[in-house]
């Protein structure tokens, strides 16, 4: 069953169980209401005939026979019979020839001053042996002086004139609730429209979401919990076209990483390939053998290097390597490492300038620490021609700073927001042959950094090179460091 078809049962089910409800109490209610108003007003009358027989001008308690006939003519303009006994439980009008009593029982009740209520004289059956034809609704009272029954008059009306109103009560009750079954009917029609059309929308923007069409927006106005699930309904497409434009960067990088990759091992490998023909085919000469062999390892270390940080990569990545950390000098770390780029920096005809005191206590891995900076010099190296590339370490409060500012080709906000990423290259067009070239060196370093609870900010504007600031912590300072 469609949901439309289930909110209006719903809503009609809730409104028909409230209208049987209502219409019960308010018949029940009016029912006892007729009944409460006849008993009162037969009893008003009892008791008024009560007193005139009790006047004291009326010693002997008894009422004029034609007096009473006349009355009875007046009563049964309102269709109301009575009936008088005596103390002795007889009946004495209208007079008889049978011998008309009240039941003991009832009787014995009156004695003690209890006015007696019959709501239906052939159902109640306590008073059947005196009874009309038709069923009456009738009181019996009793009448007293000095504490001594003198009398008792039964009076009583059709059930039928009493039932009239109620029947009356019914007829008006059933019109207004049939009124309001309709107008809760329409009611019930417009609002399930409303909230089904809604859950449509979102159901059908699902489906596109679904056929990979990030692009639906659903328009809500905060009135209820169906905006506010289409609200976050907007809010989790938002995130999933984002991760899917995520995702189609990453694969563009893999597939162009695959790509240089190839290229960088194909290169290499046909130039071993050559060089092990020349040697099988004795085509190259005994002078330039050695130049040949160099050659071999010269390419054969760059395939290893390019194979090593790929799995250098995963094994950080995913915290399959253990640091040793342990306080050290960085600025012998850093002079070490200028002499070891001092040559690649003379090809690229760039200067490279150490900034530091003599001594920089660090808190890491050493082997790591090393291969951190060397990844930020070699990147710098990658874009920087006929510049400087300048190296500072400072101490701070609680841990070590460490700059690597180069005037290279720098970059815009656009390449900082993905430069750590894997595969990722700021500048394909400008990489060359050496570390760097794969995409992974900033990835490698950011992970490295991260294990080490530390922080890496950049800096940089396209033509005014890029700055790169790592922070290591001290032992023990950095679990209090925020992400």
């Amino acid at each position: 069953m469609k949901l439309f078809y289930q909110e209006m049962l719903g809503f009609l089910l809730v409104i028909i169980t409230s209208i049987v409800i209502i219409g019960s109490s308010t018949i029940h209610f009016a029912t006892i209401q007729a009944y409460s108003q006849s008993y009162s007003r037969l009893e008003g009358y009892g008791t008024s005939i009560g007193k005139l027989a009790l006047a004291k001008d009326n010693p002997r308690h008894e009422l004029d026979a034609k007096f009473l006939k006349n009355l009875q003519v007046v009563m049964e303009g309102e269709d109301v019979n009575l009936r008088i006994f005596n103390n002795k439980n007889r009946q004495v009008y209208p007079e008889t020839t049978m011998n008309w009593a009240l039941p003991q029982k009832l009787f014995k009740q009156l004695k003690n001053g209890k006015t007696i209520r019959i709501r239906n004289d052939h159902e109640d059956g306590r008073v059947t042996s005196f009874s009309n034809k038709d069923p009456y609704t009738s009181v019996i009272v009793p009448w007293r002086s000095n504490g001594k029954l003198v009398g008792v008059i039964w009076i009583g009306s059709r059930v039928q004139n009493v039932e009239q109103m109620i029947v009356r009560e019914k007829h008006n009750l059933i019109t207004a609730l049939l009124s309001s079954l309709v107008i809760g009917g329409l009611i019930s029609f417009i609002l399930s429209y409303y909230i089904s059309r809604k859950i449509k929308l979102l159901s059908s923007a699902t489906k596109k979401v679904a056929q990979g069409d990030f692009n639906v927006h659903l328009k809500h106005k905060d009135t209820d919990e169906i905006d506010d699930l289409a609200r976050n309904f907007n809010i989790m497409v938002n995130a999933l076209k984002e991760s899917n434009d995520e995702i189609k960067a990453q694969e563009k990088r893999r597939e162009q990483f695959m790509a240089d990759a190839a290229h960088e091992m194909r290169t290499p490998l046909t130039t071993i390939n050559g060089l092990l023909e020349g040697f099988e085919y004795d085509a190259i000469p005994e002078e330039a053998k050695p130049k040949s062999i160099a050659l071999m390892h010269s390419e054969t270390k760059r395939l290893i290097r390019l194979v090593n940080e790929n799995l250098d990569y995963e094994k950080i990545r995913n915290n399959k390597i253990s640091l040793i950390q342990s306080r050290f000098n960085a600025t012998e770390v850093l002079t070490n490492l200028l002499t070891q780029m001092k040559q690649k920096a003379i090809q690229k005809n760039d200067k490279l300038i150490l900034d530091c005191p003599s001594e920089v206590e660090v808190y890491a891995d050493k082997d790591r620490f090393t291969q951190i900076m060397v990844n930020l010099v070699q990147n710098a190296l990658q874009f920087t021609e006929n510049g400087k590339i300048k190296i500072s370490a400072w101490r701070i409060k609680h841990g070590a700073q460490f700059e690597i500012a180069d005037t290279g080709i720098g970059m815009s906000q656009k390449q900082m927001k993905y430069i750590f990423e894997r595969f990722y290259k700021a500048d394909p067009s400008r990489a060359k042959i050496g570390s760097g070239e794969s995409g992974l060196g900033l990835s490698i370093v950011l992970s490295l950094i991260k294990q080490h609870g530390g922080k890496i900010d950049v800096d940089s504007e396209p033509g005014k090179g890029a700055k790169f600031t790592v922070t290591l912590y001290d032992k023990g300072y950095k679990e209090f460091i925020k992400d």
